[in-house]
């Protein structure tokens, strides 16, 4: 059965959906955002305060791109994943992309931590100018979108297995 990989804004809930989902299927689970600090030995906001964004991106880009291809894990992305079109091509590659989605008014309580959190945002960006930038990435490389909004985390488990089952099966 194919992958399935996990994108979206930082606080929608890829992890812990992720690791969820991954118990329920008795799937492998892998966070790329756990491989960047593993091949970095650093923390991603220090990547990011340090090197910049640019730097951060291309590490986040080998970090995915050095997932050996799988079959039946579940992949949680970093929230900018989609800005490297190279990495989520081969994340397509022998997987279904879910787009969890969450409006702006239920992110930015959950970001508590933003200066801490490895966040990949330019200097005197606000979180809701990254939404509308990556919103669009979202939606065009997710094969199903998956409204999140007031669900909880096991209602959003409960929806994506049903959704893998049935194109699984195809």
């Amino acid at each position: 059965m194919k992958n399935i990989v996990l994108i979206g804004m930082p606080a929608a809930g890829k992890s812990t959906i992720g690791v969820l989902l991954a118990k329920s299927l008795g799937f492998e689970f892998i966070d790329t955002d756990l491989i960047i600090q593993k091949q970095t030995g650093r923390l991603l906001q220090d990547i990011i305060d340090s090197d910049g964004l640019d730097a951060f991106c291309i590490a986040e880009e080998r970090a995915i791109l050095s997932v050996s291809e799988t079959e039946n894990a579940v992949i949680a992305t970093g929230g900018s994943a989609v800005y490297s079109r190279e990495a989520m091509l081969y994340l397509k590659k022998n997987g279904a992309v879910y787009y969890l989605s969450l409006p702006s008014e239920e992110l930015l309580p959950r970001l508590k931590n933003i200066k801490t959190r490895g966040i990949a945002m330019r200097k005197g960006q606000s979180v809701e100018e990254v939404f509308k930038n990556r919103r669009a990435l979202y939606e065009e490389y997710c094969d199903i979108e998956v409204d999140c909004h007031g669900k909880t985390a096991e209602e959003t488990v409960a929806e994506i297995a049903d959704y893998h089952r049935m194109i699984g099966a195809k």
